[in-house]
């Protein structure tokens, strides 16, 4: 595969390559999922799928990579952390309902993700990749909180990233994949209550959860 088509007509047929890709694999699963289904999705010949993709291997790959990347986007937290910055405890709280909703959109795909990733090296390494690049993220936060003297110095900062980053993400996993019913703001609530005590924050005023009409 080369970097990828130079036309706009190209571009435009990839695209609906990649969002047909996406829809066959929530519906039918990886394993299921053909070729042929997903030309037909994108309204393109079974012999164009070959001029983008030469698998379906591959394509499932560059889908997971994609939504991986926007699991760890936090695109939301402005919109939802009510603006001004906040406190430490506030920036958890939005970044907390931001992977969540995020998990919540892809739900369908991350469920095929999830089990691609049992017997896929590449796949597996995509959500490796996610994984280091968001514990980067919560060790740097968590730097900067010990250097304001907000945060325990005590903690060690990777280690607190891996176990706190991977306790959202299994929640997540759980919530959205695994059936159990939970409210979404309470989650919200009881993770970032989880992370301001592990790292010796001060809550101050709890913040009951707000019902949400999403």
């Amino acid at each position: 595969m080369d970097a990828g088509p130079r036309s706009a007509k190209g571009r435009r047929t990839r695209a609906r390559l990649l969002e047909a890709g996406k829809a066959v694999f929530e519906r039918d699963g990886f394993l299921q999922a053909r070729i042929t289904d997903i030309a037909n999705e994108a309204e393109v010949s079974h012999g164009a799928f070959y001029h983008y993709f030469d698998s379906k291997e591959s394509l499932f790959r560059e889908i997971a990579g994609e939504v991986e990347v926007r699991l760890v986007s936090m695109d939301d937290i402005a919109q939802h952390s009510g603006g001004g910055g906040g406190g430490a405890v506030d920036r958890i709280r939005a970044a907390n309902r931001s992977y969540l909703l995020a998990y919540r959109r892809e739900a369908k795909i991350m469920r095929v993700i999830e089990e691609v990733s049992r017997y896929d090296d590449d796949v597996r390494a995509v959500r490796v990749k996610r994984d280091d690049l968001l514990g980067l993220r919560l060790e740097s936060a968590i730097a900067r909180l010990q250097a304001d003297g907000a945060a325990d110095p005590r903690i060690d900062k990777r280690y607190a990233a891996m176990a706190l980053g991977g306790m959202v993400a299994r929640f997540a996993e759980t919530m959205f994949i695994g059936g159990w019913s939970y409210d979404l703001e309470l989650a919200v609530e009881q993770l970032t209550l989880l992370w301001a005590n592990a790292l010796g924050l001060d809550m101050g005023d709890p913040r009951p959860p707000r019902p949400r009409a999403d």
